[in-house]
């Protein structure tokens, strides 16, 4: 029987095979920052040791730092140790780190492709959830916990139980008013929050191959609100293409065996996975959630369902009615009052090309609160040289300092009690974006359009 890409990976990282039990895997990249490592490195200190392979791992400081003013004293108490933790752990141990106005700076899920240092082929972890994005890279990437994150300063190393794998399969062709975002939303409304469970989900077909590299972090960023471990997307040209010339990316001689190399880096014909799903990409449409988690979502322009995939009828219930919205409703027209673009899920340059283009020659609505956030210094450099600054500045919005923003509300970024947002992140479990904010998760056209009409719109074709 043939193998898939992820036991490829996965059996090339394995250090040692615990009989009964876990394997003990090899980490090829730690990415950290200011919320999951304090503890993981007081414990370390605790022990009188140091990270064992600094050189493997990277910090970045983006969940609580504020998105304006960020050249001055950070003024929340809380946030500002916790930054200053990271700069003083990083530099204990000689890890590299990019701080609050350095070019690399960012969120991390967004600054690690953009630094080369997410390649091909290799284990990846950080104490984030949504660490998965790596894997639009043909990776295996997850997010761990703080005592892991310890193991992996300590040794370099995971003790993992091999986890089952499913296979999705979307096929066709999108409608130009699809985005990368809308396929997993959809997705995920098909399968529901639980359909992946405890797998690792390969995307294939010929959707994901035509996808950019930045809708495929889009799409892999989301797999675990499925209830996915991670998720990947099989190495090709365009991969290769967007790592060449990175700064962290491997040079001359060097890139090309890394290409030669991650070319074999593909599932077997005769694989078999233990789930497989297959979409037609003619069916999707402009997405937006109505409820409380991500596989409460619809087409734009369909009524709100009297039942969602995997969710009972009593937790269905109490969604709505944290809402305020009822089954056989429209959200299409709905008033909207926030519109969030950003996240490590839709903060990347081509987010805000697919948002300037939209509002172009266009203006805001007055009545609609509009925080664009970008990923990271570099998407925030590229939206000046790109002329993308002037036509949203035009248009009536401001562009704010990179971080994670209103994805979590660590920070200031808050939407207030009862107030609905539109937002490009991927959560909206009840208060994820502030006690009592409504949150309706689109991809950056349908946000575009909620920004510009104050109501739930379709993109304009």
């Amino acid at each position: 029987m043939g193998k898939t890409l992820f036991d490829k990976i996965w059996e090339a990282h394995v250090v040692r095979s615990i009989p009964d039990g876990p394997d003990v895997l090899y980490i090829d990249r730690h990415l950290i920052h200011e919320v999951t490592s304090p503890q993981a490195f007081s414990a370390l200190k605790s022990k009188n040791m140091k990270v064992f392979r600094p050189e493997r791992t990277f910090a970045t400081c983006d969940h609580n730092t504020p998105t304006h003013d960020q050249d001055k004293p950070i003024a929340d108490p809380s946030s500002a140790k916790a930054v200053s933790a990271l700069a003083e752990n990083t530099s204990e141990n000689g890890i590299r780190y990019f701080p609050l106005g350095d070019p690399g700076n960012g969120i991390v899920h967004v600054m690690g492709p953009e630094q080369g240092i997410v390649l091909c082929g290799q284990t990846i972890v950080c104490g984030d959830s949504h660490t998965a994005t790596h894997g639009a890279f043909g990776n295996i990437a997850f997010g761990i916990g703080t005592s892991e994150v310890e193991m992996v300063f300590a040794t370099q190393c995971l003790m993992q139980n091999k986890p089952m794998q499913a296979r999705i399969t979307v096929d066709g062709t999108l409608a130009d008013d699809v985005t990368p975002k809308d396929v997993i939303l959809y997705i995920i409304s098909r399968l529901g929050t639980g359909g992946c469970t405890g797998c690792f989900v390969e995307y294939a077909g010929e959707v994901f191959r035509n996808m950019s590299m930045e809708g495929r972090m889009t799409v892999c960023n989301m797999s675990i609100e499925m209830g996915a471990k991670g998720g990947m997307v099989a190495p090709d040209t365009k991969t290769f293409e967007y790592i060449r010339g990175r700064r962290f990316a491997p040079s001359a001689e060097d890139f090309d065996a890394l290409v030669q190399k991650s070319m074999f880096l593909r599932t077997d014909d005769d694989a078999v996975f233990d789930k497989e799903f297959h979409f037609d990409a003619s069916d999707i449409r402009p997405m937006i959630t109505y409820g409380t988690n991500p596989g409460m979502g619809m087409a734009v322009s369909d009524p709100i369902p009297s039942q969602a995939v995997g969710c009972d009828a009593g937790s269905f219930a109490k969604a709505l009615e944290y809402m305020d919205l009822r089954s056989g409703d429209m959200l299409l027209g709905h008033k909207v009052d926030y519109v969030f673009l950003g996240s490590c899920t839709n903060g990347r340059i081509e987010d805000f090309r697919a948002f300037a283009n939209a509002v172009k020659g266009r203006r805001k609505a007055s009545d609609v609160v509009v925080w664009l956030v970008p990923g990271s210094k570099q998407v925030e450099m590229l939206i000046e040289e790109e002329g993308l600054g002037d036509i949203l500045r035009e248009a009536g919005f401001e562009i704010r300092q990179p971080g994670c923003s209103a994805c979590l509300a660590m920070n200031d970024d808050k939407i207030p009690e009862g107030r609905y947002c539109v937002s490009t992140s991927n959560r909206n479990f009840e208060g994820r974006q502030g006690y009592g904010a409504r949150t309706m998760l689109a991809g950056p056209l349908v946000a575009a359009e909620a920004a510009l009409t104050g109501r739930v719109s379709l993109p304009q074709r």
